[in-house]
């Protein structure tokens, strides 16, 4: 009987396929190598912006799917917690939040699955408390299929990108949120200060609170040091570059904009590919299309969400993108990527992430070493699709004078250092 029912199975398959046979989805297996030359086989694996890429040149070597654990301290705290989180009566924010993973148990039938998943990204698992990114290094060039070097239009160095948590703390005291969040209502405060190079900027840094309170916007300064000023930033322009590079503030880190900005549908949930055991680290650039990517580097089969967030026009007007296609990893919430499309519903822009998942950042690490594996994004990368202009960023640089790069959960940030006299004070 059970194998009378393998044979029907396999021939309604078959019969499907016959029927219509664009529902065929190529495949691959581990050992596959892909190139621009059998590019097919991942068209269906992968976001149009992706696709783009490997056609123009990026590689992929084909690994088996890995697994990916929870750091235990938030493992522990979604066990506590997550049973009281509710979506506020607009059903946009969160109420009852601590911290650990606010919906662990996702139905996609459930109507508010897209927000609840929204949120999940926000508080994924990467870093809960602290982060301090140092030295990596971005360049842009225009994606030349087949060629090792491309020239750099632009190249930068960053100092320092730092993150520190108000809420959803799981490893270094204040636990689980710090006092200062009821005086301040600020969820997580983000710099990046230093700027290193280019010349022309040295010294420069953005500095971005994010509020718990829907209604209320992002505060964000810019401080130019060549003119020695300090600019206020309005919301809608960190959704598009602030600069000779193609990243959005809003994309530095996967999706930063503010959820309640954004209305969100759940598209899919599929097996797609992602990057999350990259080998090498420090990893070059991709010696086949021009410098603009990671390649090649380990894919492996993922169970994704696929996410759409259209700018609520009310709150956010002069957002540049029509909406967003997010792709997110359903084991780590990782954001794999993200599509883009311009106002006329366009495929504009595309960014990719790849990351590792160990013990420590890099293999010789002396500091930066964790009682846990956790995941670390290596490369990133922002591509116009619509010229072929791209920004890829390594993390850390290959030739950073600290290797080591991602401190997670360190306590080696504090509050103060996300104020505008400590970013002017660091510039020379």
């Amino acid at each position: 009987m059970r194998a009378f029912a393998g044979v029907a199975a396999a021939l309604a398959i078959v019969l499907a396929c016959l029927v219509n046979p664009g529902t065929v989805v190529a495949q691959v297996k581990p050992g596959d190598f892909i190139t621009p030359e059998n590019a097919y086989k991942v068209k269906d694996l992968v976001g149009p912006g992706l696709y783009w890429r490997v056609r123009h040149g990026m590689t992929m070597k084909i690994v088996p799917t890995g697994t990916i654990e929870w750091p235990p301290p938030y493992k522990d705290a979604t066990e506590k917690y997550s049973s009281q989180v509710r979506l506020t009566p607009d059903r946009q924010s969160l109420e009852g939040y601590v911290a650990g993973l606010p919906f662990p148990f996702i139905d996609a039938n459930d109507p508010e699955v897209a927000v609840k998943l929204a949120w999940n990204v926000t508080f994924r698992p990467m870093w809960t408390d602290d982060l301090d990114a140092r030295f990596f290094g971005c360049h842009s060039v225009y994606v030349t299929p087949g060629r090792a070097n491309s020239r750099i239009v632009y190249a930068s160095e960053i100092g320092h990108y730092r993150t520190y948590n108000e809420i959803g703390r799981t490893e270094v005291e204040p636990l689980p949120i710090d006092p200062d969040f009821k005086k301040t209502g600020r969820m997580f405060l983000t710099a990046m200060y230093p700027l290193l190079a280019p010349e022309d900027q040295y010294g420069g840094g953005i500095i971005r609170y994010r509020y718990a309170d829907p209604r209320r916007g992002d505060d964000t300064w810019i401080w130019n040091p060549g003119v020695r000023r300090v600019r206020r930033v309005n919301e809608a322009q960190l959704g598009s570059a602030i600069g000779p590079d193609t990243f959005d503030p809003d994309d530095y880190a996967g999706f930063d904009a503010k959820n309640e900005n954004y209305h969100w549908k759940l598209l899919g949930e599929r097996r797609m590919l992602g990057s999350l055991h990259v080998a090498q680290v420090p990893a070059p650039a991709c010696p086949t299309d021009g410098g603009a990517s990671l390649c090649p580097a380990e894919w492996e089969l993922r169970r994704v969400y696929i996410l759409q967030a259209t700018p609520n026009r009310s709150r956010v007007p002069e957002e540049l993108y029509s909406r967003h296609v997010i792709y997110v990893d359903a084991e780590s919430y990782a954001v794999l990527g993200q599509d883009l499309y311009n106002r006329s519903g366009e495929l504009f822009m595309s960014t990719a992430y790849w990351l590792t998942y160990r013990d420590r950042p890099v293999p010789d690490a002396r500091v930066a070493i964790y009682p846990f594996k956790r995941l670390f994004d290596v490369d990133t990368s922002s591509l116009d699709v619509q010229t072929g202009y791209a920004t890829f960023c390594a993390m850390p640089a290959p030739k950073a004078p600290e290797r080591e790069c991602w401190y997670i959960n360190m306590g080696a940030v504090d509050r103060a250092m996300f104020t505008v006299r400590a970013m002017v004070a660091a510039a020379p």
